[in-house]
């Protein structure tokens, strides 16, 4: 049966419970591809957020930025093998209620995609072993002859998820008729504007008001309970 209709998520914060991109690095520190000094930047980056020092998207950006600084001159055969490791790991650190939905999605014959900011290895590494949507997007890095990272970013889908989003369904002869898609940052909002039932899901403030303007349903996991705001 063809699907035709799309849900659209979001993987950090939404699906995924830590941040695929920081527990990448936190690996290839492990495993000497990046140097020691990364993990302290990382710790430091963190410890901003928690401590309310820094906001949740300073945070995300401060990863993409750290990634893209000591990506050049690695082999993408090591981050495949760090993806591996992390989502061997870490793939059950889920929110219950993105479980759930996904769950119901499928049943209902969705076609379903996943747009993160995170690495693409990282990201099909947890679509193969434990998400298996249709489709899913990552940042993607350039790699020279040799297969080595050169450290330019060539595809960032946070740039603008909804064109994502947009081209995909285009591109599949799918329209947004009855569409889903949930996301946690502003960075999911051009992709949330376009489908019916929008979904915020534990959001920072910036999307917190965008939701609260244009009257989106707002979703709150803590611990093992969910509320409907």
């Amino acid at each position: 049966m063809k699907k035709t209709k799309l849900a659209i998520f979001d993987i950090d914060g939404t699906i995924f419970r830590k941040n695929l991109h920081f527990v990448l690095i936190n690996e290839l520190v492990f495993m000497k591809v990046f140097p020691r000094k990364v993990k302290d930047i990382l710790v430091d980056v963190y410890a901003d957020w928690l401590e309310h020092e820094g906001t949740y998207e300073k945070y995300r950006t401060s990863l993409i930025d750290l990634y893209s600084q000591y990506i050049k001159n690695c082999k993408r055969e090591d981050v495949i093998k760090a993806s591996k490791e992390v989502i061997y790991f870490h793939e059950k650190r889920t929110y219950l209620f993105a479980e759930k939905l996904i769950k119901k999605l499928k049943k209902d014959n969705y076609c379903i995609i996943a747009i993160s900011g995170s690495p693409s290895e990282v990201v099909e590494e947890y679509n193969r072993k434990h998400l298996k949507f249709d489709k899913v997007f990552g940042s993607s890095y350039e790699l020279d002859e040799k297969g080595s990272y050169t450290g330019n970013v060539i595809f960032e889908p946070t740039k603008n998820k909804g064109e994502v989003a947009r081209q995909f369904a285009a591109e599949n002869n799918i329209d947004f008729k009855d569409s889903y898609g949930i996301g946690d940052t502003e960075s999911d909002a051009s992709f949330l504007d376009l489908v019916e039932s929008p979904i915020v899901f534990n959001p920072n403030q910036n999307l917190k008001k965008i939701a609260e303007k244009k009257k989106w349903k707002i979703i709150v996991e803590k611990k093992d309970v969910i509320y409907s705001i």
